[in-house]
């Protein structure tokens, strides 16, 4: 199965029964702008099963807690089970990714106590930067990151990095930050490697070196992560700190929409629907700018409208077009053109688009 087959098998859900339409290669949607860089951040932890711990430390600053026990107070005891002999299983993560917090720093303190165990100390790192259980202690949870990152763990180097770049260790020290980050990236981090990217293409820790920026994103890409994806897809499209290749931009591209970054399924729908890069699938296009313009991509929503209005590649909705035209528009992607056509709706249609639009945004 093809990537394209993959995504549309992913989104028929998503579809709102859109036909492939005919005779719309006149029509041709303009690229998203790139997203802006941001600075430096932490990326949130892989899912895990419970039932066996994984041999890594999970990721510092995840945007999400581990789901939590439904009866937490009940089920987080401190009597603490014995150490296991097998040094694959991590009762103390175990126990985290179940969230049941307090018997995981427990576990954890014990087996970096009386094993000086690298990836407890980690673990401990994590919980009080996150508060999960505890009280939110980052100067107790980057010494802990400390005592890790110097045997040599590199999720803890990670963390502390991205620690000192956002002064949570108390002050700002970007440089001791980018140090860390590469010593990571070094040790096979992705996300460090997309993070160390980051700061060459802004340019104010070292000076500015846009190849070198290519090539972390690269290094992050093909370990899987991405956002690197997307960012090295926006260097092969513009021929920024690499050889401009629409193919190789769409490939990126369109592992990232599988891995659900939203920047990238709005950019590979695009690219998909004009056939840049890769074969041309209006069908696959409509149905991620769909599902992109359902989690709120501006840019998805305004071309989604676009597609609805005209009928060139779905069957014609103009309601269903300009409800998603004003919702578009509220986020800030205005489009005159359609508040022209708009303009020319019957009263009755134009009323109807209006109360959908309403209706999304929860008012009545």
């Amino acid at each position: 199965m093809n990537r394209a087959s993959h995504l549309m098998a992913m989104l028929t859900a998503a579809t709102l029964c859109l036909a492939s339409g005919n005779g719309f290669a006149q029509m041709a949607l303009p690229s998203a702008q790139p997203a802006p860089v941001q600075p430096p951040k932490a990326t949130p932890k892989p899912k895990a099963s419970p039932k066996a711990a994984p041999k890594t430390a999970p990721r510092a600053a995840p945007k999400t807690a581990p789901k939590a026990s439904a009866n937490p107070a009940a089920a987080d005891t401190v009597a603490l089970p014995p150490e296991s002999d097998d040094p694959k299983v991590d009762l103390a993560y175990g126990a985290f990714q179940e969230g049941r917090y307090k018997t995981a720093l427990a576990l954890a303190t014990r087996r970096a106590t009386e094993k000086g165990d690298p990836k407890s100390m980690t673990l401990i790192g994590e919980i009080y930067s996150n508060g999960f259980g505890v009280k939110r202690d980052e100067p107790l949870a980057a010494s802990w990151y400390k005592k890790a990152a110097d045997r040599g763990d590199r999720e803890a180097i990670f963390a502390l990095g991205m620690m000192y770049i956002s002064g949570r260790t108390g002050s700002v020290d970007r440089n001791e930050g980018a140090k860390l980050l590469a010593a990571a990236a070094k040790l096979g981090k992705p996300e460090a490697a997309y993070n160390l990217g980051l700061l060459y293409l802004e340019g104010q820790v070292f000076p500015r070196d846009i190849k070198r920026a290519a090539e972390l994103f690269r290094q992050a890409a093909d370990a899987g992560n991405p956002e690197a994806q997307y960012a090295l897809a926006t260097f092969y499209k513009e021929g920024r700190g690499v050889e401009k290749n629409p193919v190789e931009a769409a490939k990126l591209l369109g592992a990232a929409a599988l891995a659900d970054n939203l920047d990238a399924e709005v950019e590979y729908a695009i690219a998909l629907f004009n056939g840049t890069g890769v074969n041309r699938d209006e069908r696959t296009a409509v149905a991620l700018l769909n599902r992109a313009a359902r989690q709120g991509s501006a840019i998805a929503q305004n071309r989604l409208a676009h597609i609805l209005i005209e009928g060139k590649a779905a069957p014609q909705n103009k309601v269903e077009g300009f409800k998603w035209h004003l919702i578009a528009k509220t986020a800030g992607a205005s489009d005159p053109d359609l508040d022209a056509q708009m303009a020319q709706l019957p009263a009755e249609d134009r009323a109807k688009a209006e109360a959908a639009a309403k209706t999304w945004f929860g008012i009545k």
